[in-house]
């Protein structure tokens, strides 16, 4: 008989160190492995950065979005750096994922779930093993977690101490994130703690501004007729999520929770699998497949719907809702060709899971100097066919994956300001890739609620 789905069963032949026997894809190396051990020792006793309360939450929400009764909002940098973990670059990340959330509950009239892409994504794939520069050739930079971005053979090499450096960092921005949500930042009654100093009078900015006047006006009204303020609407549930790349790492924040109910990942409340090493016979698809957190798996164009039907089967082999999010990555000239079979085939299979689209990786594209770069443009209109394949193929599209900042960046050409490659040089900061700036990812917003309507 099978086992109550609210009270599972560990796995009998999954342990967090089984991925070990399996082909691990992007690791880094390290020359002193008792460096890594003493490292790892360290981080085992330390206490977990989430709850397990909080994870099942978390699945239960996005069990909800599944259902077509909620919408995903995931967003925040591409990789995390140290240097970037203080008040302020905390404070502006969820003001415009707070005011992205807004407009699409207002013009959608449906909950959104919102989950940074914060406290955790340190680490990050490469297509190479080695940067040449000058005629010098070093190891790539795989994210402050693994070694630096300075390009010296020191900067480079991988330094396991780093990995107590990002579980410090991580400790330090959820907790502030905690202090914010719990403590009155998002109450809608106070809208302008979330304005952001160097937003300009745009049409975007003025667009917000009536949808906020709007709301207040609903939020009046309602608390006169109620004789009472409304307490829910003081404080919002912000969640975390990142790359589960650097297997050691994950491991070592891996514990089972008081109530026996399995292994969860502690240092996130989301963690997903890069399409770059989803393989299903790879190790971190082993180690995936035993954890109790909600996952996610990015599928690109070499998926084939065979393939992401066996993917699903072994990372949710009870077929759980709200257990498993499939986040496509096609690029906006290659999504017709390769999504609406994918969703019929999971479709006609009856598996459970949320789809979610992230139009920002197959997207990106060099400039004739070689600056890394996205279109606005392409971004969107992978957005909108990802929504029309999605209603055509009698599924869902419930949620959205973005890279963003708070911060006034030129990283992405077009949208509202209409920058071009000129532009990308005044004020270029990511280390990896491009990001939307507050501008474009509201606009982004609005666009994702006319397509939830």
């Amino acid at each position: 008989m099978r086992p109550a789905r609210n009270n599972p069963p560990m796995n009998s032949d999954w342990s967090p160190d089984s991925w070990q026997s399996r082909l691990a894809q992007q690791q880094p190396v390290y020359d002193d492995p008792a460096a890594v051990r003493a490292a790892l020792e360290k981080l085992a006793q330390l206490p977990p950065l989430v709850t397990a309360w909080e994870v099942d939450r978390l699945r239960r929400q996005l069990a909800d979005a599944a259902a077509g009764n909620a919408f995903v909002l995931q967003g925040g940098d591409c990789s995390e750096s140290f240097a970037d973990c203080n008040a302020v670059s905390i404070l502006r990340k969820l003001k415009v994922l707070i005011q992205m959330s807004l407009v699409l509950i207002c013009q959608s009239h449906r909950k959104v779930i919102r989950i940074g892409r914060i406290a955790g994504q340190y680490a990050k794939p490469r297509s190479a093993g080695t940067e040449t520069r000058g005629g010098v050739e070093l190891p790539s930079y795989r994210g402050d977690i693994v070694n630096r971005s300075g390009f010296t053979e020191d900067d480079r090499r991988p330094d396991p101490e780093l990995m107590l450096r990002a579980y410090e960092r991580a400790a330090l921005t959820i907790n502030y994130i905690r202090a914010l949500s719990e403590g009155g930042f998002a109450d809608l009654h106070h809208p302008e703690n979330w304005d952001l100093e160097f937003v300009r009078n745009t049409p975007g900015s003025r667009k917000y501004q009536q949808l906020l006047d709007s709301l207040s006006d609903s939020i009046r009204f309602m608390e006169i007729v109620s004789g009472s303020e409304l307490e829910q609407l003081t404080r919002v549930d912000f969640f975390t999520s990142h790359e589960g790349l650097h297997l050691l790492f994950e491991q070592a924040v891996t514990r089972t929770d008081q109530r026996q109910r399995g292994y969860y990942n502690l240092s996130t409340h989301l963690p997903w699998i890069g399409d770059r090493t989803r393989s299903i016979d790879g190790a971190h698809v082993e180690y995936f497949r035993g954890i109790r957190n909600p996952i996610g798996v990015k599928v690109g164009p070499s998926v084939a719907a065979d393939e992401l039907l066996d993917l699903i089967r072994v990372l949710n082999p009870d077929n759980e809702p709200g257990r498993l999010t499939i986040i496509h990555r096609f690029g906006a000239d290659r999504i017709s060709a390769h999504l609406p079979q994918l969703a019929d085939t999971v479709r006609r299979s009856g598996q459970n899971v949320l789809w979610s689209c992230d139009p920002m990786h197959g997207n990106t594209r060099s400039t004739h100097t070689g600056v890394k770069t996205r279109s606005f443009d392409d971004i969107t209109m992978e957005i909108i066919t990802a929504f029309r394949i999605h209603r055509e193929a009698g599924t869902r599209l419930s949620g959205i994956h973005l890279e963003l900042t708070g911060e006034d960046v030129t990283e992405c050409l077009g949208g509202p300001a209409n920058l071009t490659e000129t532009d990308l040089q005044r004020d270029y900061r990511s280390q990896v890739d491009p990001r939307l700036n507050y501008e474009q990812a509201m606009e982004i917003a609005f666009l994702i609620a006319e397509q939830m309507k």
